[in-house]
C-alpha cells in the first residue's frame, strides 16, 4: 500500500472510531501500545521507589548518598556513589518529578562539587563523620580513576539525555583537569593512566565530547590514547596476555572503536592508520573470545586462546564496538556477530545467572540487548528483553532499595532504557503514577495510547535525535550507557497528529512536538493518537 494511502485509511479509521464503528483497543498495534504503557508505568514506578528508598539514607548534613547502605555508609565516593547511583536518581527525577530534579538533585550536585573537589575539579572520597576527605593525602591515581568513572558512567549519559546542564559543566571541568594533570609520559604526549578501564572510558568520553564541544583538544587527547594502543606496543590483542571482555576491562575495545568512528569523519588519515590494528583486534576477539552461542567469555589470553568458562554480562558492550566498525567499514562479520548474539538470547539465556543473579548483572545484560535491538530488531531478542526485565524488577525490596549497594543505580538506568523503548522515547509532564502512556511503531506511523484514572492535563514530550541535537555527532553509533533513540522528531519537518478519540487532525512542527503536545484526560479516559510525517 502506498504510504499516503495508508495514512488516509488510518484517518478514516479514526473517524469511524469516533462514530462508534470500532474502538482503538480493537486495533492490534494500539493494543500493543496499551500493553507497552502498562510495562513502562511499572518500570517508572520502580525507579521512583528506588529514588525514594535511597534518599532516606542520604547524609543529613551534606545531602549526599553513601557508597553503600550496609557497609561504607560513612563515605561518598566518585567511582561508586557518583558514577553508578546518583546520576540515575537525577534522570529518574528529570522524567518523573521536575521539582525534585530542579531542587534536591541539583542541590546534591552543588554540595558534591563544593565538598569533594580536591585537585582542581577532580573529586576525592568524602567522609561524613570527618566532614572532610577520608584520606589525609591526595593520591592522583586514585582521584583520576574516580573522576573517569564519574564522567563515563554518570555525567556523560546524563549529558546525552539532558543536553547543556549543570551536570554537563561538572563533567567538562573534571575532564579538563584530568588532562591538565595527566601524569603518564608517552611518545605521543601525556596520558592520564595506563589502566585500560580508565583509558577506555576516556576514549569513549573524548570521542563524544569532541563532537559536542567542537574543540580539537578533546580529539587530540583521544588520539594520544589511540596511538598508544594501536600504533605502539600496547595493542589489546597483539601485545597482551590477558584481555578482559567484561566490565572493568572491556571499555578499551568499544573505546578504540568509538575513536575509530570519530577519526573516520574528522581525520581520515588517522582512520587509515588505525584500520588494520582495529580489525586485527576485533577479528582475534571473534576468533577466541566467544562461545558457540556468540556470547563473550569474561577474559581471554589473545596469545594462546585460553579463556575462562564464565560469560560476561556486558556482551553487548563489546558488540557496540563491533557494530560501530560495521557501520564505518561495512564488515559483514561484525554485523553477523551482533545478530548471532541477539538471536540466541531467548532460547538459551532466560533467567540466566548473570554475576550470580545480581541485579547489576541483569542490568548490564539487558542494556546490552536493548542497545543492539534498537539497531537490529530481532523479534526473539525483544521477547527476551520483556522476560528478563521482569526478573530484575522482582529483586527490588518493598522500601525501594534493590540490593543496598551502589549498583542499584544501574537497575534504574536500564529500567529507564527499557521504559523509553516501550514509549518510543515519549515522556509526559507532569508525570503521575496513574497516567499510563505507551507507543508502538507500525512502519512510519507511531501509535500512542494514553490514559489516566483521574483528571490529568499535561504534555506528551517527543524525543529528538539526541546524538545530533545534544552531542552534534555525525553518526548514532552504539554507545555504552546511551539511551537509544526510537521515534524522534526533527526541526524542519512537520508531523500530522490524528487524535482518534476526538476525530481531530492537526499538523505540528518537530520543534512544537518536542516542547510538548497538549493533552487533557478525564477520569478513566483513554485516548489514541496517530503520528505521521507530513
Amino acid at each position: 500500500m502506498h504510504k499516503l494511502t495508508a495514512v488516509i485509511v488510518l484517518l478514516v479509521m479514526g473517524s469511524a472510531i469516533c462514530q462508534g464503528g470500532v474502538s482503538g483497543a480493537d486495533d492490534e498495534t494500539f493494543g500493543q501500545a496499551g500493553q507497552n504503557a502498562q510495562l513502562a508505568n511499572e518500570g517508572l514506578v520502580c525507579c521512583r521507589k528506588f529514588v525514594e528508598g535511597w534518599l532516606k539514607h542520604a547524609d543529613a548534613k551534606t545531602g549526599l548518598i553513601p557508597r553503600n547502605i550496609n557497609q561504607d555508609k560513612d563515605i561518598w565516593n566518585a567511582q561508586d556513589s557518583a558514577a553508578d547511583n546518583y546520576p540515575f536518581m537525577v534522570l529518574t527525577a528529570a522524567i518523573t518529578d521536575r521539582a525534585l530534579f530542579d531542587g534536591r538533585m541539583l542541590k546534591m550536585l552543588r554540595s558534591e562539587t563544593k565538598l569533594t573537589s580536591r585537585i582542581g575539579s577532580m573529586p576525592d572520597t568524602y567522609s561524613f563523620s570527618k566532614q572532610g576527605f577520608r584520606d589525609a593525602e591526595a593520591d592522583l591515581g586514585r582521584i583520576i580513576f574516580g573522576s573517569s568513572e564519574y564522567i563515563k558512567d554518570g555525567l556523560l549519559p546524563l549529558t546525552e539525555w539532558l543536553g547543556p546542564s549543570p551536570w554537563c559543566e561538572r563533567m567538562l571541568n573534571i575532564l579538563d583537569d584530568m588532562w591538565g594533570h595527566a601524569p603518564i609520559e608517552t611518545a605521543y604526549g601525556k596520558i592520564v593512566s595506563t589502566n585500560v578501564e580508565v583509558n577506555g572510558e576516556m576514549l569513549q568520553a573524548l570521542s563524544r565530547i569532541y563532537w559536542m564541544r567542537g574543540d580539537e583538544k578533546y580529539l587530540d587527547w583521544a588520539i594520544r590514547l589511540g596511538d598508544y594502543y594501536l600504533l605502539d606496543k600496547h595493542h589489546p590483542t597483539l601485545d597482551s596476555n590477558r584481555l578482559r571482555l567484561r566490565d572493568h576491562g572491556c571499555e578499551i575495545v568499544s573505546g578504540l572503536c568509538e575513536l575509530y568512528a570519530t577519526v573516520h569523519f574528522a581525520r581520515p588519515e588517522k582512520k587509515k592508520a588505525y584500520e588494520k590494528p582495529i580489525h586485527i583486534m576485533l577479528d582475534r576477539i571473534l576468533e577466541i573470545g566467544r562461545n558457540d552461542k556468540g556470547l563473550f567469555y569474561n577474559w581471554v589470553n589473545p596469545q594462546t586462546g585460553e579463556h575462562d568458562k564464565g560469560l560476561c554480562d556486558t556482551w553487548g558492550y563489546n558488540l557496540n564496538g563491533f557494530y560501530t566498525v560495521y557501520l564505518i567499514d561495512k564488515t559483514e562479520a561484525y554485523r553477523q556477530a551482533t545478530l548471532k548474539a541477539l538471536s540466541t538470547m531467548y532460547d538459551n539465556y532466560r533467567n540466566y545467572k548473570w554475576e550470580g543473579s545480581s541485579s547489576d548483572g541483569y542490568a548490564d545484560s539487558i542494556e546490552s540487548g536493548l542497545n543492539l535491538y534498537n539497531r537490529e530488531p530481532v523479534s526473539s531478542a525483544g521477547k527476551w528483553l520483556d522476560s528478563e526485565i521482569k526478573v530484575m524488577w522482582k529483586m527490588q525490596k518493598p522500601d525501594g532499595v534493590i540490593e543496598g549497594w551502589h549498583g542499584d543505580g544501574n537497575f534504574a538506568r536500564t529500567t529507564i532504557m527499557y521504559c523509553l523503548w516501550k514509549t518510543q522515547g515519549l515522556t509526559v509532564q507532569p508525570w503521575r503514577e496513574d497516567v499510563l502512556f505507551g507507543a508502538e511503531r507500525e512502519g512510519d506511523t507511531l501509535k500512542i495510547s494514553i490514559s489516566s484514572q483521574k483528571s490529568w492535563q499535561g504534555k506528551i514530550i517527543f524525543d529528538v535525535p539526541r546524538h545530533k541535537v545534544n552531542m552534534k555527532m555525525p553518526l548514532d553509533w552504539p554507545r555504552i550507557n546511551q539511551f537509544p533513540e526510537w521515534f524522534t522528531v526533527e526541526d524542519g519537518k512537520n508531523y500530522q497528529v490524528a487524535n482518534l478519540s476526538e476525530d481531530s487532525k492537526v499538523t505540528y512542527s518537530g520543534k512544537q512536538l518536542h516542547k510538548g503536545l497538549d493533552i487533557q484526560l478525564q477520569p478513566d479516559e483513554k485516548q489514541y493518537l496517530l503520528i505521521n510525517i507530513k
